[in-house]
């Protein structure tokens, strides 16, 4: 009896119906890298041409030569490095005590409406006041020192990580609530089990979004009520015309903020490795 084995055409159709739509994809993938490596440096290139030929005056568009040597003239600056401290630090000061109590509150308002109903329409209130109307009176209660700066600015980055944690337990799918009671578990258990498996994806969009503002506002902070700090170094290079400078601490402040969201997002992939989701095309 012979043991031969068929191959179904509709199989054969179907290995081959794919093979083109992986070449495409990676085609697109290619194209799409290529584009994103081009952009940037259709940007210098403008760049170079507006400053070489004058369309822009050098005090307000130097060269990309000039701002390259002023980055090396900062890179080796003793005060550049206490400036950048002076401001991370802030941050991540402002970044814990902002995501630690909107993690508390976020708990407390998602599994009890009780505490939702006491401090919401407070909080809610407060949420729509813009940081830096807080920042005139806070200097004037705690100076213009860092611990200013510190409040106003985890006042930022407590409301999406409260909201998020408030909004990631509360979209706990119901059914699971329902087998959580079936099984009987305790509190804990029912905690740990289904509420922050289930939340943790929101709350960490809460930190990542929190990280991101906390950066951010510290510039416009330090800017407005500091004597150091890389938002001072900021101001400081606008009002004496030092373009280049600015343009610097400009790059410095967008790289540092993009190995913030880097690491954000390597975190929430690591503590999100069972998650899978839709990607993309």
């Amino acid at each position: 009896m012979s043991n031969t084995s068929v191959t179904l055409p509709g199989a054969i159709a179907g290995d081959r119906a794919g093979q083109p739509a992986t070449a495409a994809r990676r085609r697109r993938v290619a194209l799409s890298s290529l584009i994103g490596l081009l952009l940037p440096l259709a940007i210098l290139g403008a760049w170079e041409i507006a400053s070489h030929l004058h369309w822009v005056s050098k005090v307000f568009l130097p060269t990309p030569e000039r701002t390259v040597a002023s980055f090396f003239d900062l890179l080796f600056n003793e005060g550049f490095y206490f400036d950048l401290i002076a401001s991370l630090s802030i941050v991540g000061q402002a970044f814990f005590y902002g995501t630690a109590l909107g993690l508390l509150l976020g708990a407390g308002a998602g599994m009890s409406k009780v505490i939702e109903r006491v401090f919401g329409p407070t909080l809610d209130g407060i949420r729509h006041i813009p940081p830096i109307a807080w920042l005139p009176l806070v200097v004037l209660w705690a100076g213009v020192g860092p611990l200013g700066k510190v409040i106003v600015i985890s006042k930022v980055v407590f409301f999406p990580v409260f909201l998020n944690t408030l909004q990631g337990i509360r979209n706990v799918p119901q059914k699971y609530v329902d087998l959580a009671k079936v099984l009987t578990l305790t509190r804990w258990q029912f905690t740990r089990r289904i509420i922050i498996p289930g939340a943790l994806p929101s709350i960490l969009v809460g930190i990542r979004y929190g990280a991101s503002l906390a950066w951010a506002l510290v510039v416009v902070a330090e800017g407005l009520s500091g004597m150091k700090g890389i938002g001072f170094l900021i101001f400081r290079a606008q009002a004496l015309l030092m373009t280049d400078q600015l343009l610097v601490c400009m790059v410095v402040i967008g790289v540092i903020g993009f190995l913030i969201d880097y690491g954000m997002r390597r975190l929430e992939g690591r503590l999100l490795r069972w998650k899978q989701g839709f990607e993309g095309h």
